[in-house]
């Protein structure tokens, strides 16, 4: 069965975006981003929900352009030709090998489709979808130096979880990784 891996950055008082939206904090240094990469490796499937995915669609496609860093130069392609599902009532259509799905119980028949491990990439509230109906099997947290002092927090209220601590790692002597399993 495939495994659903939620990949998130967070400040250090546990925010994903700051209080008026922004995202301008996170930094993904060369280790960071090896890290990264190395995460798309083992999926085959990108999930989002509709506010992130309304991002990473308006970046992505043309990122070497706007941004021509080492992390652009080699996740841009791979995110073009990598399918993707996004979780959402309200997007109506997707560009870019990408299905929408309206309901967090369809990913149980996806997850037991042949492929690779499906990767989540911020989207707190699909998260705390799928942490509901046990449907994340990994948690990879990268922690930044950065207090932003509000925002969207990177869990909503789910009930309580059991997570097993699997790995922490520093990243270019600035970010930390919190690496939970589901018990």
């Amino acid at each position: 069965m495939r495994k659903i891996m939620y990949y998130v950055h967070q400040s250090l008082d546990g925010f994903i975006e700051g209080p008026n939206g922004e995202f301008d904090w996170a930094e993904l240094g060369p280790e960071l981003g090896a890290y990264s990469m190395g995460l798309t490796e083992r999926a085959d499937l990108f999930l989002y929900g509709r506010t992130v995915w309304n991002m990473m669609s308006s970046y992505w496609p043309n990122a070497e352009a706007m941004n021509p860093d080492q992390h652009a130069i080699e996740f841009a392609p791979v995110w073009r030709r990598t399918s993707k599902i996004v979780l959402s009532t309200t997007l109506q259509s997707a560009e870019w090998n990408t299905r929408i799905i309206r309901s967090a119980d369809e990913l149980k028949a996806i997850k037991n489709e042949p492929g690779k491990d499906i990767l989540l990439t911020g989207s707190s509230s699909v998260a705390a979808a799928l942490t509901s109906r046990g449907l994340l099997d990994e948690y990879h947290v990268i922690v930044h130096p950065v207090v932003l002092g509000g925002g969207k927090p990177v869990y909503q209220p789910t009930g309580r979880q059991t997570l097993r601590l699997v790995d922490s790692q520093t990243f270019d002597n600035r970010t930390v990784l919190l690496r939970h399993d589901l018990v």
